[in-house]
C-alpha cells in the first residue's frame, strides 16, 4: 500500500477540491436508479463517436458535440474502486507536485492532461459507443509530471513480508516504471475495455511527463 510523501508546507486545496468533486459526483451517481446512472455517464462522459467529429467541424460548433465532456468526464467514476484507486495515486504523487507547481500549475496538469488523454483515446477508438469516464488520464498526467520533476525521489510503501508489513522507501522511478510497464502490457493484450482504459493512462502519463520536462527546461534557461 502506498502512502504519501512528507507533508506539504502549504495546504493542498486543489487536490482536496478534486477529491471532493469526484466523491460528490460518485455519491450522486450511486443514489440514482440504473437508468439515471446510465444517463449521467452518457451526459458527462466523453463519447468517442461524438468527440471524434470535432476536427471535421468549425471550432464554434465543438461545444455542441461534447467538447466540455472531455473535462466533465474526469470527475465521474462508474465504481467506488475506480474512484479510490485514482484518488490514492492523486494524493501520493499530487501533493509534492502541487507544492512544486502551485495551484495554477496543478490545475493545468490535471485538466489539460486528462482532457487531452480523453481526446486522444476518442480519436484512437472513434467507433466506441460507451462513454469514457474517470480521472485516470488526469491522474496519469500527474504521475508523469511527478517523474519528470522528481526522478530521484523515493516513495514510502508498506511491503508485505509474511504476516507483517514493512515500511520502505522505494525509488520513484521503480514504482512508476512498474506501473507504466503494467499499462503497456494491458494496452497490448487486454480486452477492448482494458485497451481504452490503458491507452487513457498511457496518453495522460506521456503528456504529464512532457509538461514536466518543459518546466525543467524553462527553469534551467532562466537560471542560466
Amino acid at each position: 500500500m502506498l502512502i504519501g510523501p512528507e507533508a506539504s508546507p502549504r495546504f493542498p486545496w486543489v487536490i482536496l477540491l478534486i477529491c471532493l468533486i469526484c466523491t460528490i459526483a460518485k455519491f450522486l451517481h450511486s443514489s440514482m436508479d440504473p437508468g439515471a446512472q446510465t444517463a449521467m455517464l452518457e451526459w458527462g462522459g466523453a463519447l468517442p463517436t461524438r468527440v471524434s467529429q470535432f476536427f471535421s467541424l468549425p471550432i464554434a460548433a465543438w461545444s455542441d458535440h461534447g467538447f466540455l465532456t472531455l473535462f466533465t468526464a474526469l470527475f465521474i467514476h462508474a465504481s467506488w474502486l475506480h474512484l479510490l484507486g485514482n484518488m490514492v495515486y492523486l494524493w501520493v504523487f499530487g501533493l509534492p507536485l502541487e507544492r512544486r507547481l502551485g495551484w495554477a500549475g496543478m490545475i493545468f496538469v490535471f485538466l489539460s492532461g486528462g482532457a487531452l488523454a480523453n481526446l486522444l483515446v476518442c480519436l484512437r477508438v472513434p467507433e466506441l459507443a460507451s462513454p469514457i469516464v474517470g480521472a485516470s488520464g488526469a491522474v496519469s498526467a500527474v504521475v508523469g509530471a511527478y517523474l519528470g520533476l522528481f526522478p530521484g525521489r523515493r516513495i514510502g510503501m508498506f511491503l508485505p513480508l509474511g504476516l507483517y508489513l514493512q515500511f520502505a522507501r522505494i525509488p520513484a522511478i521503480l514504482v512508476i516504471g512498474s506501473w507504466f510497464t503494467l499499462q503497456l502490457v494491458y494496452t497490448v493484450v487486454g480486452p477492448i475495455t482494458g485497451v481504452v482504459a490503458w491507452w487513457t493512462h498511457m496518453a495522460g502519463f506521456t503528456l504529464g511527463l512532457i509538461f514536466a520536462l518543459l518546466v525543467r527546461a524553462g527553469t534551467q534557461i532562466r537560471l542560466g
